[in-house]
């Protein structure tokens, strides 16, 4: 088996390699929730990943497997980690240039930071130069699938799709729709925003790897008529998405109930609002949900929508904490997102540091095996994609990441000291950051090498 060294240069598009290519690491993937199923994960401690034509053909141990793929090229990552590419359930891609900033809850947040930065999105070159800078930061942090916020500028979901096809990731996004309670740079009308959604549809959806999300931000700052449009969309175009928030903080839960008094029964909670309007889909997801009552934790799982858990987000904004076993027992689906820029990272593996944590301020314990499924599979299954990424299951799409247990001084020498699989998931992702990301592949191609930067 010839040995090989992928050949990228520090995020893009590397040369395709041979149709068919092997990897030699430590490999793990998963195959359920380990907090509810025994043996919900696969784990080679030398393991051999075969991938041909950007799909998964076989994984196994090395000793089982380099026999009966002697004559096919094989990278060699002895002592490293390959996992499943990390999916990112939530984050907002014209954001990046004001992730951390200072001192406010959400709705002063929006009115002090966002509004304004989001303005700019108006120019599409400006646009694809903050698109093509977002998609680099995932791949740097072993990103390879997200669930986008744009802006309400349909140039902004032009870029930001533009740049995700030149790269081939699995991107879902859309144009957000907002036609009250914003700027008036800022704000659309539900005819414009259901013309121009549908022309973005017709020219991306299920173009290459991409998929696209009608996104109104949240309900306060969408009319009854736009809500109505949002669900017009979804029944008009199969397999789109529907993104948007949900009860992430106090004064955004009031204002919500408060707004629709007339429209919407009264007693109906403000994820009510949204299955009122018939936007709670098996492809919907509603980012925080951190003051979600028990009814309403039911209603997601009759109506299989999902949530997105953003713990930086949350921890930073002063929202609070998500109940993440209570979703469990409740058979919610739970994806995980950076929710940049609220939350204070791209990465997924600092993002589950701080899962852990908040898990834990609840009196629970986050398990590391569950961290990483919530970090690829679970959030897969969020996304209702599971049957194309999330794990190394023959067939699957070919994204994956190689962690260096070793990336820094002090992981070196913690790792020198554990004893189990779950050790070392916990350290890498208790000190683990951009820097413990070796490599990142999308369909088979390595499109970041840590190395090379």
């Amino acid at each position: 088996m010839a040995q090989s060294q992928p050949g990228s240069e520090t995020t893009g598009r590397s040369a395709r390699p041979p149709a068919r290519c092997a990897y030699r690491a430590s490999v793990l993937h998963f195959l359920d929730d380990p907090s509810t199923v025994e043996d919900a994960h696969e784990y080679h401690e030398d393991g051999l990943l075969i991938v041909e034509q950007g799909r998964v053909v076989e994984l196994g141990p090395y000793a089982a497997l380099a026999p009966r793929y002697a004559d096919v090229p094989m990278v060699d990552y002895r002592g490293k980690l390959i996992v499943p590419g990390f999916i990112d359930t939530h984050v907002h891609y014209p954001q990046t240039e004001m992730i951390a900033a200072y001192g406010e809850e959400l709705l002063a947040w929006l009115e002090t930071y966002t509004y304004p930065t989001e303005r700019a999105f108006a120019d599409g070159a400006y646009a694809r130069s903050v698109a093509a800078l977002f998609l680099r930061e995932l791949l740097r942090n072993g990103t390879t699938t997200a669930l986008v916020f744009a802006t309400v500028h349909k140039g902004s979901v032009d870029a930001l799709f533009d740049e995700a096809l030149a790269l081939d990731m699995r991107i879902i996004s859309g144009k957000v729709l907002m036609d009250r309670h914003a700027p008036d740079y800022l704000r659309d009308t539900a005819e414009s925003g259901y013309r121009e959604s549908k022309q973005l549809i017709e020219k991306w959806h299920g173009r290459g790897r991409l998929r696209y999300a009608v996104t109104p931000r949240f309900a306060c700052t969408s009319t009854p008529e736009q809500l109505r449009v949002a669900e017009q969309l979804l029944r008009e175009h199969d397999g789109c998405y529907l993104q948007t928030h949900v009860a992430e903080n106090k004064a955004e839960v009031a204002w919500a109930l408060a707004l629709f008094a007339h429209d919407v029964p009264a007693h109906t909670s403000y994820l009510g609002v949204y299955d009122h309007f018939g936007l709670m889909t098996e492809r919907a997801v509603f980012a925080h949900g951190v003051h979600l009552s028990d009814d309403d934790f039911s209603l997601l799982a009759q109506r299989r929508s999902a949530v997105s858990f953003c713990p930086t987000s949350n921890l930073f904004l002063g929202s609070g904490l998500f109940r993440l076993e209570f979703a469990r027992a409740q058979n919610v689906k739970v994806g995980l997102g950076t929710d940049v820029g609220a939350g204070t990272t791209f990465s997924l593996l600092k993002t589950l540091g701080e899962a852990y944590k908040v898990v834990k301020l609840q009196g629970g314990k986050l398990s590391s095996l569950r961290a990483f499924y919530l970090a690829t599979l679970g959030s897969a299954r969020a996304l209702e994609l599971d049957d194309v990424v999330g794990s190394f299951l023959p067939q699957r799409e070919a994204d994956f990441v190689v962690l260096d247990p070793h990336a820094t001084p002090l992981l070196a020498f913690r790792d020198s000291k554990v004893r189990t699989l779950e050790e070392r998931l916990f350290v890498t992702m208790m000190l683990g950051d951009d820097r413990s990301v070796l490599a990142t592949y999308v369909a088979g191609v390595c499109v970041h090498e840590r190395d090379r930067a």
